[in-house]
Parts: C-alpha cells; structure tokens; sequence
C-alpha cells in the first residue's frame, strides 16, 4: 500500500494520528505478526515512540500482542470492517463460513476501493492443519490476485475508467470473464494460489468472493461450484 511517511513539521497530534493509522496499514498488509522492531522501522520511528502508538492502539483493541510480544490487529478492526457495507457483510457471512469449512481454505470477500481490492469478511476454518490468513482491511492492487481480475473482468467501460483510468480490460480480467473465474499464483503473496469469482450486488460497490491455499487445488471445478453456491447464498441472503 502506497502510504508516504509523515512530515516532522506536521503538528504532533497530526503525527501521532497518522503514525497510528500507518501502524494499521502496515499490520494489514504483513503476512504474520510484527515485532516492535519490525513496527518501529516500518514508521521510521524510534522504538520508543512506537510504543507509545502500540500502547493506544492496544488500548482500545485495534491491536493485541501474542505470548512471544507479537503484534497483530486485533478484534476492534473486524468491528470496523463490518461497517462497511454493512448489508453485504452480515449477508456474505455465514456465506463465507461454510465455504471455508467445506474446503478447508480461507475463504473471503473482498470489494473494490478506487484501485485496490479490500479484503471485506474473511474466515480462516479450523478443521485443518494449516491455513493462510487473510485479515480484514487488507489490500492490494486490483491488478494483481485473482480477487482483482474477477472484479475487473465485471467492470462496464464507464466504472474501468472510473476505478482503473482506462478502458481497456487486461488480459488477465479478459480471461476471468471468459472463465468465470480467476486463478492466480504468487500475485501477492509468495507461495499462494488464489481462486476468486466475481459479485455483483446492486447498491454495493463490485466484489470477488475467494480462497486461497498453499498449492492449486486438484479440482479446480469443485472448488469453483463451492465459490458460485457461495456467491448464490449471499445474493439470496443479501435480498
């Protein structure tokens, strides 16, 4: 996420305002918990004031820190993400949870912000061994994952100029389309394949319902059903 550093001219509590929400950015975008060390550097701040923004964060759970000290975002964010299209959350919700269970990935839906895909609900199922996680308020370009290329591959001309500055579709959204749905391999994280479908809701801004796991799944098909009964459930709830 493209987020400049704050001015030291700025007045301090424009600074320490700025530094929280950044500290928030850079815990949504990491793939595991932080350290403080790992915090201060990512706001090229002395430790010592990254404790003091860690100290008010964790005050009112934005973030919580694991037995080793670890710092990740914590359960006032999930909160924050539900009112967020609220109407779509609470529907896309149980949604999410079956899927995620029934194929043993993380599942979750993300939404469209300007150029950028934003993870929305997410869910992590507990019935395997290992999973991948993916936490709410997390975002990466529309042009990488294949969360983005199944929303952009639902674009009209009029919302890819709006959204994306262009009316040409890339490649990759014009295969989505074709398809149905978007596959992707080390787009944003290392090591992941991601599997997304398009949703399209009215009143709600273009959404991609996906999981993600370690490998491509053996049977791309099925776990492509599981994502359109998925989407067709959350329609219905959403109405």
């Amino acid at each position: 996420m493209n987020s400049s550093r704050v001015s030291e001219s700025s007045p301090a509590g424009s600074q320490t305002l700025s530094r929280g929400l950044r500290a928030l950015e850079l815990l949504a975008d990491t793939e595991a918990p932080m350290t403080i060390a790992e915090l201060a550097d990512g706001l090229g701040v002395h430790r010592s004031n990254a404790y003091r923004i860690l100290r008010a964060l964790e005050q009112y759970r934005f973030v919580v820190r694991d037995d080793a000290g670890r710092i990740r975002l914590g359960p006032k964010i999930a909160a924050l993400a539900h009112g967020v299209a609220p109407a779509l959350h609470t529907a896309a919700t149980p949604a999410i949870t079956e899927l995620a269970y029934s194929q043993g990935m993380t599942a979750f839906l993300t939404v469209l912000d300007a150029d950028e895909v934003v993870t929305l609900v997410t869910v992590e199922p507990s019935n395997v061994s290992a999973t991948i996680a993916r936490n709410p308020g997390v975002r990466h370009p529309v042009a990488k994952g294949a969360p983005g290329h199944a929303i952009e591959s639902i674009l009209t001309d009029a919302e890819r100029r709006t959204y994306l500055g262009t009316s040409e579709p890339s490649k990759l959204a014009i295969e989505a389309k074709e398809l149905g749905y978007a596959l992707s391999q080390n787009e944003v994280i290392d090591g992941v394949t991601s599997l997304a479908i398009p949703l399209r809701i009215a009143g709600e801004p273009p959404a991609a319902l996906a999981v993600v796991h370690f490998n491509i799944p053996e049977n791309v098909g099925s776990v492509v059903a599981g994502l359109r009964t998925a989407a067709e459930k959350i329609v219905r709830s959403y109405h």
